[in-house]
């Protein structure tokens, strides 16, 4: 004998199976767990807090000025985790410019740390987020070491 179940039927048996395995209505669907590494960049602030949870309990708080997007280069705004890091990368787009302690994310954009200490505090960059090369190897090493899928990057107007 073949049991034959209707699409609602079978719609509602597969909702069920996947709340069963959801994450706790706290999460959001990006970042299903609490990050360990959690970076707001402000553009209106041009800051970035830094809020790195290591696993023996220690919580460390940073608060950096940064360059974000100029006219015509914007950082874009959203919830992102990193895609990659390059501790030592240079620009492909921009003649070669070094970009140390790169936390890449949304396709090219990246954290990075930058020479131009000048111009921290303003908009400056073809869309990254420029610091201090100290302060971007803090937070370069941190998503090292947690790991990217702990990370969050939360971009604000």
């Amino acid at each position: 004998m073949t049991v034959r179940f209707s699409f609602a039927a079978r719609l509602t048996a597969s909702a069920a199976v996947l709340a069963a395995f959801a994450a706790p209505a706290s999460a959001n669907v990006l970042f299903p767990g609490p990050a360990s590494v959690y970076a707001k960049v402000s553009i209106a602030e041009q800051r970035m807090q830094v809020v790195i949870k290591r696993g023996d309990g220690k919580k460390e708080t940073y608060s950096w000025k940064i360059s974000t997007g100029r006219k015509g280069f914007e950082t874009p705004p959203g919830q992102f985790r990193p895609d990659y890091i390059d501790e030592l990368h240079h620009s492909t787009k921009y003649e070669n410019a070094p970009m140390p302690y790169s936390v890449f994310f949304n396709d090219g954009i990246a954290v990075h740390g930058t020479t131009e200490l000048k111009r921290l505090g303003s908009p400056a960059s073809h869309g990254c987020v420029r610091l201090d090369p100290q302060n971007a190897a803090v937070f370069f090493r941190a998503v090292a070491d947690i790991g990217m899928e702990r990370t969050a990057i939360i971009v604000e107007k």
